[in-house]
């Protein structure tokens, strides 16, 4: 385990969900059951992204429990909070604004236009890409709710009838036929694969929509 381990995340035996919820409880209840011996492969996931999440199991329930008070972690980020990468870099009298210095490759053409922005390059940037965020936000979460299925749907039920069909509905949008597919499933596989694919077939947001007509 490592710090991007989410602080919430659902279990599975096979296709039965046996725990959800707060990271260390999840981990203590899996252990648990391991230990009683278990028939099925046990995985567990990131409750939002469905990345996998590794456990170190070793030792008692307590032992378990203990590691994982000792290690802090973040809901699904790659990264450290930002203030605290941005610690050492900062000048004299520079206000604590949470910024990182990262490399960014453009064209000479680029830097140019961005060196004749009010505010330099820095500035331009960050209001290119607020801007890109905002116009953007229907689609990416729309993105990010199909690759969290995906994810948890090729895990899981990769064996599942049906499987490549409901996929491919997944992506489309069309959410009648991926419910009618991902029925014939286990319930508890069914009901969390439909909970994360809920935002892939939400509507664009109003606004959205008639920012984009004009």
């Amino acid at each position: 385990m490592d710090e991007s381990t989410p602080a919430h995340c659902i279990a599975f035996e096979g296709s039965r969900r046996i725990a959800s919820g707060e990271l260390k409880a999840v981990a203590v209840a899996v252990k648990k059951i391991i230990d009683q011996g278990v028939t099925e492969p046990v995985l567990v996931f990131d409750d939002k992204t469905s990345a996998i999440v590794e456990l170190d199991l070793r030792g008692t329930p307590a032992d378990v429990a203990q590691r994982l008070e000792q290690k802090p972690h973040h809901d699904g980020g790659q990264n450290p909070p930002c203030g605290a990468m941005a610690e050492g870099r900062r000048g004299p009298g520079r206000p604590r604004l949470g910024v990182v210095a990262r490399e960014v490759t453009l064209l000479p053409r680029h830097w140019d236009w961005l060196a004749g922005q009010p505010g330099g390059a820095s500035v331009a940037l960050r209001k290119l890409v607020e801007e890109a965020r905002r116009a953007n936000a229907g689609k990416d979460r729309v993105r990010q709710a199909q690759e969290a299925a995906y994810r948890f749907m090729s895990a899981i039920a990769g064996h599942q009838s049906g499987f490549e069909e409901a996929t491919r509905a997944l992506f489309a949008g069309n959410a009648a036929r991926f419910d009618e597919l991902v029925q014939a499933w286990p319930v508890d596989v069914c009901l969390h694969a439909t909970k994360l694919a809920t935002a892939a077939f939400e509507p664009q947001p109003q606004a959205h929509l008639e920012g984009s007509a004009e």
